[in-house]
């Protein structure tokens, strides 16, 4: 008997004490992971470098992603429940995902050209990149004038004079640049692919690998640690990888790295399904709509399409930073996706509590309004804690010296932008373990934190994560480059949050929900993170930096930037902790003995 496959009881065999499937369900997460954290690595700064968007357009269009990524599994799992299973869903989703990855590798064309507007006129910009250092150039008559971006938001122009001038203040020029419009089309199409075989896949492999125990199962958290595991050890590998590969031969062979991992995941699952027998099986009832079900699927991408092609125009034209209105204001300024989210969430944060003042009794009422307290809290973490994918990449990039020197067999390295996310997964592998032991000895002691301190705990390390990258910027080199040291440590402290309360949120959810309202809960819980993602878009969108196709024009504006705007939200993060600390007490009563 091999050391991965015992005998368990009644004579089973196992995987390391768990039932044999979850082996194939670990396998196929990781590998899904590695392509789903391939592409996130890349996808921010592919949209700045390739398609040559602003800052907030691009972060825009990576918080519309994100939010609907996390939105589609509430629909992937109503159907996985009324008509497909959740095997033949998990089958679909790795589908259609594969295909839009590797959709975004081959069909991004040609570079975008950029070019600035001064005075009604139109001229070339042209960029020359040596190493680190990068220069821009307006080109007028044969003549190229380098660009210098002044404090003030003003452009100098070396040698300009005349029709073209010498200084042109903020305000009289715009940079863009000339796309391929069947490539935008194209990269919509791909990400609209990845959110609608995210919504299939990703709730229904968990539930899975819930059905593989029973509700007395004790090993059954253990089975789903190993599943976290999973996760994590696929997007460690990814992250590291895919930003090598992409800098060495192009962003289309780093999409084509996390494609071929999701096809290998699809193609894994689709062989060895079997060996799940009948757990994930249809219901016995359910009627027969598949091909409806494939159509409508196939069909939603080009409604996703609309969706970020309005995402898209809307950060164009302001945006987040349109918010002369007010709050009103500020919310119809939004796209069409910003405001269906923050009408729906407005909705149902405010309306579950009335209708549980009238339609519970008074434990129930008061276990469901302290769930909905924490899934609001929630999303304050979670859209400060997601800056990992936008800002903080875009930061990493422009203004982190990443220069490891030299490195035994491969020499001097620089570590790639985008595989700096590879922290927090690295960190989650290390102190996942160590937290869970911690926590149980505290349990034994009766000193465990609850999930309201635990939430706080969450909300101040947040907070002080980014506090803790605005004092190391201070020593930050002539070129104004933060050591990389100093953004490890927020991803160290983001991490340590992270494992605060990203293992007691679902479980949460499960306990302090009416029996007759977990589903609807889950629904609430998963829209909060949805909820979370598109509000990331936004603060990421007050990151912004003035940038000539994709090149930050300043350095030291940059970096003022992006530490102005982490100061503001990780003292946000330290004040939610705050307000949380208060009500913490009367959260806990609230939760009727729960913990």
């Amino acid at each position: 008997m091999s050391t991965t496959e015992t005998a368990g009881s009644g004579g089973e065999k196992t995987w390391f004490g768990h039932p044999r499937p979850l082996a194939l369900l670990f396998t196929t997460e990781a590998w899904e992971r590695f392509g789903y954290y391939g592409m996130r690595a890349l996808l921010i700064l592919y949209l700045v470098e390739h398609f040559v968007f602003a800052d907030r357009v691009a972060n825009g269009l990576y918080g519309a992603f994100t939010s609907l990524v996390y939105l589609t599994p509430l629909i992937g799992g109503f159907i996985a429940d009324r008509y497909l299973g959740n095997k033949n869903s998990v089958k679909l989703g790795a589908v259609l995902m594969s295909a839009g990855y590797l959709m975004l590798a081959f069909t991004g064309g040609d570079r975008a050209d950029p070019f600035v507007t001064i005075g009604g006129a139109r001229y070339e910009v042209a960029i020359e990149k040596q190493g680190e250092e990068t220069t821009q150039y307006v080109v007028a008559d044969g003549q190229r004038h380098r660009i210098i971006g002044n404090e003030d938001g003003s452009l100098t122009l070396e040698g300009a004079g005349g029709a073209l001038p010498a200084t042109v203040a903020q305000g009289g020029y715009q940079f863009d640049a000339e796309r391929n419009p069947i490539s935008v089309i194209l990269l919509f199409a791909s990400l609209g692919l990845i959110i609608v075989g995210n919504g299939y896949f990703k709730p229904n492999i968990s539930t899975i690998v819930g059905d593989l125990y029973s509700q007395t199962d004790r090993r059954r958290d253990a089975g789903f640690t190993i599943f976290y595991m999973g996760i994590n050890l696929g997007s460690i590998f990814s992250q590291f990888l895919a930003p090598i590969i992409a800098g060495m031969y192009g962003y289309q062979w780093g999409f084509a790295l996390a494609g071929f991992g999701m096809l290998f995941a699809a193609i894994r699952f689709q062989l060895a399904s079997a060996n799940l027998k009948d757990y994930g099986n249809p219901p016995a009832d359910a009627p027969k709509r598949g091909l409806v079900i494939l159509i409508g699927s196939l069909l939603a991408v080009p409604v996703i399409w609309f969706l970020m092609n309005n995402a898209m125009e809307a950060a164009s034209h302001g945006g987040a930073h349109d918010a002369a209105g007010g709050i009103v204001g500020f919310l119809m300024a939004q796209p069409l996706l910003g405001q269906i989210m923050f009408g729906v969430y407005i909705l149902a944060m405010v309306g579950l509590p009335i209708w549980a003042l009238a339609g519970l009794d008074k434990e129930a009422r008061s276990k469901l309004i302290v769930a909905v307290v924490l899934c609001i809290f929630s999303v304050v973490f979670w859209t400060l804690f997601e800056q990992a994918g936008s800002s903080l990449t875009l930061f990493a990039e422009r203004n982190t010296d990443r220069n490891l020197g030299v490195l035994p067999i491969v020499g001097e390295y620089v570590m790639p932008a985008g595989q700096a996310q590879v922290f927090n997964p690295l960190f989650i592998v290390i102190m996942a373990p160590l937290f869970s032991l911690m926590w149980n000895w505290l349990g034994a002691r009766k000193l465990e934190p609850s999930v309201p301190f635990k939430f706080v705990i969450a909300l101040a390390l947040v907070g002080i994560g980014f506090l803790a990258l605005v004092f190391g910027a201070q020593f930050h080199n002539e070129q104004f480059q933060v050591a990389l040291f100093w953004l490890a440590l927020a991803y160290f402290i983001h991490s340590v949050g992270e494992l605060c309360i990203s293992p007691v949120g679902l479980s949460m959810i499960t306990k302090l929900s009416p029996a007759k309202m977990v589903g609807l809960m889950m629904g609430v819980w998963f829209m909060s993170s949805a909820m979370a993602q598109y509000a990331g878009g936004i603060i990421a969108q007050f990151a912004s930096t003035e940038t000539v196709g994709g090149q930050v024009l300043n350095p030291e504006v940059s970096l003022n930037t992006y530490l102005g705007v982490f100061q503001t939200i990780g003292i946000w993060g330290l004040g939610a902790a705050g307000v949380l600390l208060l009500l913490a007490p009367f959260l806990q009563k609230g939760m009727q003995g729960i913990r």
